[in-house]
């Protein structure tokens, strides 16, 4: 449980100082666009409203507390699962990677009333009009991770 919360922890903190740091430090919020390393990595500014690419984007402000309210009810049943029957280490941090994320992106929801978004990368010809956060990575590479690793868990072994 403790790699858990140190891991939540540390994507938490990852995502909340680099949306601090490009959006407000370095201006991306007024600026709109900062060319890092074109076409490879661009800050593009986004308020996402919705979830991932925009979906729902634009509702009612219910959906707002909707979408808090049910990152909430995932954070805390996740936390309960890898507690009662995550016994990897990998599973553990991978469970947390997501836990942090989606606290991430509720923090802003809850200060901004959306998530900010703002890295973008394209390569190879195609041109990625979507921006993701740091939150974003923790919660899809957490996800992938718990696919992978946590098959070995406590209730898999159990029947439960």
């Amino acid at each position: 449980m403790k790699l858990l919360l140190i891991s939540a922890a540390i994507w938490f903190a990852l995502d909340q100082v680099s949306k601090y740091v490009v959006v407000h430090a370095m201006g991306l919020a007024t600026r709109g666009i900062i060319e890092v390393y074109p076409p490879f990595l661009t800050f593009k500014m986004g308020w996402n409203t919705g979830i991932n690419f925009g979906l729902f984007s634009g509702g009612p402000e219910m959906t707002r507390w909707i979408l808090i309210a049910v990152a909430i009810a995932i954070t805390a049943w996740l936390t309960w699962w890898a507690r009662n029957g995550l016994t990897r280490p990998i599973a553990l941090m991978s469970a947390g990677a997501v836990v942090g994320g989606a606290l991430g992106n509720t923090l802003d929801r809850l200060l901004y009333g959306a998530v900010a978004d703002f890295l973008n990368m394209s390569c190879c010809g195609i041109n990625n009009p979507f921006a993701f956060n740091v939150a974003d990575i923790g919660i899809f590479g957490g996800a992938f991770g718990l696919l992978i690793f946590a098959n070995d868990s406590k209730m898999t072994r159990d029947g439960a």
